[in-house]
């Protein structure tokens, strides 16, 4: 999944419902875009690129699209008023990341087009996978049947770990299902997990505590998109507490942490590029 295909995806819905542009009007109407974000303000890797993919496409920002953003900054609980918000300002297409807001979205408008990205319950959003129906669809980043893999690299990385603490946010059906397939898989690799649930950002630092008091060898953490918005923060303190981190993007690697597998995030004709030189 890359966000350049959700760019694509919101280009077609444009295409089939935005209000068209009027030849000659004095006045033309810009298509606008929102979108729904779980995260901060400021530069972000995932809306970068879906600029790049709406360039490519051949929507230039401020001359022939207008991109609305509101951000949750970490709280989720914000997102049905910000998707109201959305609604009101008459926006042609929503683009809603992560499943928080897309549920959001959807609650909010039966009329104005959905589409999802970095979602890992796609099926509580559309009547089918094949058939989405309604007035949303999207891409989905869901891979819990990773979860052994994913611990039994870590266990090839830190041979020597036995303790591992597994950071999420267990509000999110996602995050559950991800931890129990790793729970299945840990006791044949000789792990133990130490489930730190963080529902409050405040309760991020807490977290480590206990992870330093159940003497873990090292971090997992099972990112969504409220999470992601902390990953400086929670990379500086698994610094300080000397914790190998692992996580399921790529982009966690790149920025600081052990190792990743999974999807990934962000893809670029540049960094298509510079991987295939």
């Amino acid at each position: 999944m890359t966000v350049v295909r959700a760019a694509r995806t919101v280009f077609l819905a444009l295409s089939l419902f935005a209000t068209p542009v009027a030849v000659g009007a004095q006045s033309a109407r810009v298509p606008r875009i929102g979108v729904l974000s779980p995260g901060f303000p400021g530069p972000s890797p995932l809306l970068s690129s879906f600029r790049e993919g709406l360039r490519e496409l051949g929507y230039i920002e401020r001359q022939s699209i207008v991109i609305e953003e509101s951000f949750a900054e970490g709280r989720p609980e914000r997102l049905p008023t910000l998707a109201a918000e959305l609604v009101r300002r008459n926006v042609d297409v929503i683009l809603a990341i992560n499943t928080p807001a897309s549920q959001a979205a959807k609650n909010a408008t039966k009329t104005i087009p959905i589409v999802f990205t970095w979602v890992g319950e796609p099926r509580r959003l559309v009547a089918s996978l094949s058939r989405p129906g309604a007035n949303i669809t999207g891409l989905t980043t869901f891979t819990p049947e990773l979860g052994g893999k994913r611990l039994q690299l870590l266990k090839e990385a830190l041979p020597g770990l036995s303790r591992l603490a597994v950071l999420s946010n267990s509000a999110y059906p996602v995050a559950r299902e991800n931890f129990r397939e790793m729970e299945a898989a840990a006791p044949l690799l000789g792990i133990q997990l130490y489930p730190l649930d963080v529902r409050d950002p405040d309760a991020i630092p807490h977290a480590f505590e206990a992870a330093a008091r159940k003497r873990a060898g090292a971090l997992y953490v099972i990112e969504e998109a409220a999470l992601l918005a902390h990953r400086p923060r929670i990379l500086d303190l698994a610094a300080r507490h000397r914790l190998p981190t692992a996580s399921q993007y790529r982009e966690f690697a790149e920025a600081g942490g052990l190792l990743s597998y999974g999807p990934t995030l962000v893809t670029s004709r540049s960094s298509n590029r510079r991987s295939s030189s």
